[in-house]
């Protein structure tokens, strides 16, 4: 049993001062308001752990490097597509490994990891079939975060497109040996299994539902939707429907599908994916650096569609900054303030339910037991009320994080591993230099 006191803590009725939680075999047991101080004090705010719900690892040793002649999202690809032919199952362990890391210190205690780098270059299946899944698994669990493998189906370079050279590492060639390689991936305490359609452009139309059956109920299913212009018009032209609604056409839509990116939709879409008691995870961050443009988020969250959000790309990461854009975006789309309420982009920030982690995201007896306590002194949250740390902090704030009873961080250092900042610079630069 662990118990943690903390300052103040944002329960789901709001704001406590002195708040005692007890911990036991990484579940909260207590919560109690007003307690006298015992245990691990923790000074600041404590919130629910964020969930970070869309995440491409090997993306993160792009940051900075993508800019050059100014940089279109296709050119940003072709030099995404050189990155992902240099990885193997060690490098991918080893830049993994502090990506999560720097993750957990930005204030994500579990992560969604859009996954199809799945196979040797042209393709060739390694030894073990899902040795890349493996490394991510390793770089997590050795990280301290909970990962959800979003094991993705990439069968086309495009509609009615072979897949290229590089594409062929996604590609398991039919959703059928797609379905029997995931099934063999087995979970443990803090590593789940989901399944993800990467597109409409990368999985055909006939092979949708094959997908969408081979993942256990129990579990989401993601897809890239609607995130360029060009896929919609793509998709239109090849089958007489937007992205979502080819989705609907083929039983797709449900509650456990999230929408990734959900930017260029209809209003169509956006009731069909309400009526499906869909989610939407927005990335805004990447969003942003691709020049993707600005969904609907408030038009989304009114339909009933759930909202999360994710770093993608890891341009940034950042758990406020991705959740206060939900705000500040959506400002600019609509030219008005208040769009959100502090809570309703909490409850995005931590929507742990769309990665497979529907018992995280609270600090309730029962939850999981992951907490992020924000220092309120800093020279970025001092003054403010503690409700607008959501405005106010970020990463560097974060003080101490807890992800199922286990401390990962403590007074704002890597408790597992050492210099996480000295990892990623060694192993991007080996990368690129490969």
């Amino acid at each position: 049993m662990t118990t943690y006191w903390c300052e103040r803590a944002w329960l789901p009725d709001g704001i406590a001062e002195a708040v005692l939680l007890v911990v036991r075999d990484g579940r909260i047991t207590s919560v109690t308001s007003g307690a006298p101080k015992s245990g691990t004090v923790l000074a600041g705010l404590t919130l629910p752990g964020f969930a970070n719900g869309h995440s491409h690892a090997f993306h993160r040793a792009l940051r900075g490097r993508t800019h050059h002649e100014r940089g279109t999202f296709w050119t940003w690809r072709e030099r995404m597509y050189s990155l992902a032919a240099r990885l193997d199952p060690d490098r991918y362990y080893r830049l993994a490994r502090g990506v999560y890391a720097e993750m957990v210190l930005g204030g994500y205690t579990s992560v969604g990891e859009f996954h199809y780098l799945h196979h040797a270059p042209g393709g060739h299946p390694y030894a073990s079939p899902n040795a890349m899944g493996d490394a991510l698994r390793q770089a997590a669990r050795d990280a301290g975060i909970r990962l959800t493998l979003l094991d993705t189906c990439y069968l086309a370079g495009g509609i009615g497109v072979a897949p290229d050279e590089v594409q062929q590492r996604f590609s398991d060639g039919s959703a059928e040996k797609w379905a029997s390689r995931v099934a063999s991936l087995a979970e443990d305490e803090l590593f789940r299994v989901g399944g993800a359609i990467h597109s409409v452009r990368a999985v055909p139309a006939d092979d949708l539902s094959t997908v969408n059956q081979a993942v256990s109920g129990e579990r989401p299913l993601h897809v890239h939707l609607s995130e360029q212009r060009a896929e919609n018009e793509q998709c239109e032209a090849a089958y007489g429907w937007t992205p979502t609604g080819l989705l609907k056409e083929h039983g797709v839509l449900g509650e456990r599908l999230v929408a990734v990116h959900a930017t260029h939709l209809t209003d169509q879409d956006v009731k069909w994916l309400g009526e499906a008691r869909s989610a939407a995870c927005f990335c805004p961050t990447t969003e942003r650096d691709l020049g993707d443009g600005i969904g609907p988020a408030r038009q989304l969250l009114d339909a009933g569609v759930r909202l999360g959000v994710g770093s993608d790309s890891n341009a940034v990461v950042d758990a406020f900054e991705e959740t206060r854009a939900l705000e500040l975006d959506d400002r600019l789309a609509s030219e008005e303030r208040g769009r959100f309420t502090a809570d309703e982009l909490l409850a995005a920030g931590t929507d742990h339910a769309s990665v497979g982690w529907p018992e995280v995201g609270r600090l309730a007896v029962g939850a999981g037991a992951d907490l992020v306590t924000v220092a309120l002194d800093s020279v970025r949250t001092a003054g403010i009320e503690p409700s607008g740390v959501v405005f106010a902090a970020g990463a560097a704030d974060v003080r101490h994080v807890v992800v199922a009873g286990r401390d990962v961080v403590r007074e704002g250092a890597h408790v597992l591993l050492e210099r996480p900042e000295t990892v990623l610079a060694e192993e991007i630069e080996a990368l690129w230099q490969f």
